[in-house]
């Protein structure tokens, strides 16, 4: 049974509150660009493996960004994600391309490249609409799968556990900013059954992530304090979604700062696992 959280939201939220939520999202997104300083030529492979999988990420977070600015929800600072996200992505796809150790590899990041080229112009073309919405929707699923078939292939180059810890730790970041896209999509009237099937999915995954995460014989004192923040955090994003009683702005708000809170923790144990002797 999991312990009673108090709950965070309410109508009588105080402004404070936001403002703090907003200044994490701030630093999630500078802990994001420094991240994606190391050079090519310094890449190791539990590195690479951590770059990789937040190419995964970024594939999500870029459409939800632009989603939430098309919902009026934290336009300026929104606009501000997206427009960090991409140069990241753009970064690190030039230095996994660079450090591929394989054909295989390296062939999954042309492909890559040329999946990320009409997705980065829709991005980039102006204040956001609905029908590049409809657009991105779709690009966004295909620019992460091959994001995912290129973190897939490093981890089994790298043939660790830990690589793998990289991997699965790194998938949670991706799982927050999918959950909350769909979750952004679907509040602007573009669903689907599939979406909906890919919500309940990508929800199910995290939870069972999380608990292979937290039995793992690798975690320092500090990961394990981690996972268990990330656990706490995860509650309070499962209810933002689940929220009634509220605007659908202040859900909606609600839903982007827990999402980014999630990602900046598993973007901080991901950090950690890569950090660690093989």
């Amino acid at each position: 049974m999991r312990p009673k959280v108090k709950s965070k939201f309410n109508a009588e939220t105080p402004l404070k509150r936001y403002l703090c939520s907003f200044c994490l999202i701030a630093c999630s997104v500078l802990a994001l660009a420094l991240a994606g300083t190391a050079s090519a030529e310094t890449l190791t492979i539990n590195a690479a493996i951590n770059k990789a999988g937040r190419q995964r990420m970024l594939s999500q977070r870029m459409a939800k960004a632009y989603c939430q600015a098309g919902l009026g929800v934290e336009v300026e600072r929104s606009k501000k994600v997206l427009e960090q996200s991409v140069a990241l992505f753009d970064k690190q796809l030039m230095e996994l391309k660079a450090s591929a150790p394989t054909p295989e590899i390296k062939d999954t990041y042309a492909r890559l490249e040329q999946t990320w080229i009409p997705y980065k112009q829709l991005l980039s073309a102006g204040d956001p609409n609905l029908d590049s919405a409809k657009a991105i929707v779709r690009l966004s699923e295909d620019v992460l799968k091959l994001a995912q078939q290129g973190t897939l292939l490093l981890e089994k180059h790298s043939g660790t556990m830990m690589g793998k810890l990289i991997n699965v730790a790194g998938r949670q970041r991706m799982l927050s900013q999918r959950i909350a896209k769909i979750s952004m999509f679907r509040a602007w009237g573009i669903t689907s059954p599939q979406m909906a099937q890919d919500l309940d999915t990508a929800t199910r995954e995290f939870a069972a992530a999380q608990e292979l995460l937290t039995a793992a014989p690798q975690n320092t004192e500090a990961i394990r304090r981690e996972l268990q923040l990330a656990g706490s955090q995860w509650l309070f994003f499962e209810e933002a979604l689940n929220q009634t009683g509220v605007s659908r702005a202040e859900q909606l708000r609600n839903i982007a700062t827990t999402s980014e809170r999630i990602l900046q923790v598993m973007e901080d144990v991901t950090s950690m696992y890569e950090g660690m002797p093989k």
